[in-house]
Parts: C-alpha cells; structure tokens; sequence
C-alpha cells in the first residue's frame, strides 16, 4: 500500500513539475502574441480604441476610456521611426492608432548597425499607412540608422533603453 501510494504521489509530483518547466514556451509565445497585437493595431486592425507603446508596455484604452496594459518583451525594444520630407510632428510615445507620417506606403532602404559595429537591419522596407516604419530592435543598445529614399537620405542615433522615446519624427530626408 505505501509502496503504491508513493509511486502516485511520484507520478503526480512529476506531473507538476513537468508543467512548470513548459512555462517558459508560454511566456514566449505570449511575447509573439503582443509582437502581433503591436502589429495589429499598427496597421489598423482593430477600431474603437486608442494604442499607446512606450518602452516597456503597450496601453490599449477602449471606447468606455477603460484601460488594458500588456507588458513588451524583455530583450526586444519597440520603434516606429516616420522618415519625412516636408512635414513632421513632434512625438515621443508612439501612438499606434493616431500617429500619422508624411509617406504611407513608401519603399526605404533601412540601415541599422549597433556600437558594435553590427549591422541589425540592412534591407528595403516599406512605411505602413500610417507612415511609419515599425522595428524591433535589442534593447538597451545605440544604433547609428540611415534612411534612404528617393535619392535623399536621414541619418539618427537612437538608443533602446527604459524611457527611450518608442516615436522618432525627426529623420528629415535630405
């Protein structure tokens, strides 16, 4: 009777316990669930709602002003960087569903190297329709970008740590 009695409290112990360690793939699996809702309302998924991102969550306030947080990854910062060549506006906290840059739907040729020297991102991409580019990039680092279009280019540091602004409106395309 022991015997069978501690080969149950075994199994249901290693049960447990082999639930606990598959907590890590969920958490991961949530990161690429928030990476696509950040996505989501960046291209205009969803209506009826405002959606903020700073460097650490995104705030998603509903029509009844009630307020739904999500915390952003841990390694991975947020950016959505609006190249101009006329016309900017001023902004730090990027807003998903307000923000709105001079060139929607536009091809750029995007740069990307850390202090490091390591090049990040080095590839043609388009401006969403609300004319931003969005990026994930590592945190807590400084990045040398450069934005080509149209003959012009944009030239910026920007950096990635807690309190960096989420929004970059200020590469003029010269």
């Amino acid at each position: 009777m022991k015997k069978s009695l501690l080969a149950i409290t075994s199994i249901l112990l290693f049960a447990i316990l082999a639930a606990c360690s598959d907590s890590t793939s969920n958490e991961d699996r949530s990161q690429n669930d928030i990476k696509k809702l950040v996505n989501d309302y960046s291209v205009g998924n969803y209506e009826d709602v405002d959606a903020s991102i700073t460097s650490t969550e995104l705030i998603v306030t509903d029509k009844e002003e009630k307020k739904t947080t999500y915390a952003l990854p841990e390694n991975e910062f947020f950016v959505s960087i609006a190249p101009f060549e006329n016309e900017t506006h001023p902004c730090a906290i990027h807003s998903l569903t307000g923000c709105q840059g001079e060139l929607a739907g536009k091809e750029f040729e995007v740069f990307i190297e850390d202090d490091d020297g390591n090049v990040i991102v080095d590839q043609k991409m388009a401006s969403l329709q609300n004319g931003f580019i969005d990026l994930w990039l590592p945190r807590d680092k400084t990045f040398e970008v450069k934005i080509g279009y149209n003959g012009k280019t944009a030239e910026s540091t920007i950096s990635t740590f807690e309190n960096d602004n989420t929004c970059i409106t200020t590469m003029q395309l010269l």
